[in-house]
């Protein structure tokens, strides 16, 4: 279809468009913009498709399919003097189409889950299960011991339940200052020199 074919300067009918919804389906309304009275309604069970179709030589113009009650049909070309307008229009369409989608998934998939078997997770009786936390590992009645992780640090154990952190003991200045002194050996006192000094 070419816009450019039709008598565009002398629309045979001029009114306001309204784009609803009822479930699945979409209606195009073409109304009366004063009275608000039905002129014709295009029915469209999907998009884009035969019930809405754009022109070829216009973002502004489409043809829609219109039905009334009795399930006749007819083919007209209707327009929008402003592009905003004709693009509000197929962006109202595509995000019915898209809602549409969307909900006919999300059924499938619940339909789907309700088929498949379910899975048991729950514990039998005596069943056990081992968990490994960490790089941490522990043996009955003994110790957890540190390992080496991978970045080269140490990893650090919790305090055991109820007990209490024991912090190493902060050693005496004086004894910090002893072991960085170098002490001399003691000097012997020869039975020689001691007659020595007699003299």
């Amino acid at each position: 279809f070419r816009a450019s074919d039709w008598k565009l300067d002398h629309p045979d009918w001029t009114g306001r468009l309204r784009v609803t919804s009822k479930g699945k389906t979409a209606y195009i309304k073409l109304e009366d913009k004063v009275s608000g009275e039905l002129f014709a309604q295009a029915p469209i069970d999907q998009y884009p498709g035969i019930a809405v179709e754009t022109v070829t030589d216009s973002s502004r113009y489409f043809v829609i399919r219109i039905q009334d009650g009795t399930g006749r049909s007819a083919f007209i070309g209707i327009g929008f003097t402003d592009r905003g307008d004709a693009f509000d229009f197929n962006v109202s369409l595509q995000d019915h189409f898209k809602w549409v989608k969307q909900e006919t998934e999300i059924s499938r998939e619940s339909q789907e889950a309700d088929t498949r078997p379910k899975l048991d997770l729950g514990f039998k009786e005596g069943q056990t299960i081992k968990l490994n936390i960490g790089n941490m590992t522990t043996k009955k009645g003994g110790v957890a011991k540190p390992r080496v992780s991978g970045s080269g640090g140490l990893s650090l154990l919790p305090p055991p339940p109820g007990g209490k952190i024991a912090v190493p003991p902060i050693p005496p200045p004086s004894s910090t200052a002893i072991a960085n002194q170098v002490t001399p050996p003691p000097v012997l006192k020869s039975s020689n020199a001691s007659s020595a000094g007699k003299h």
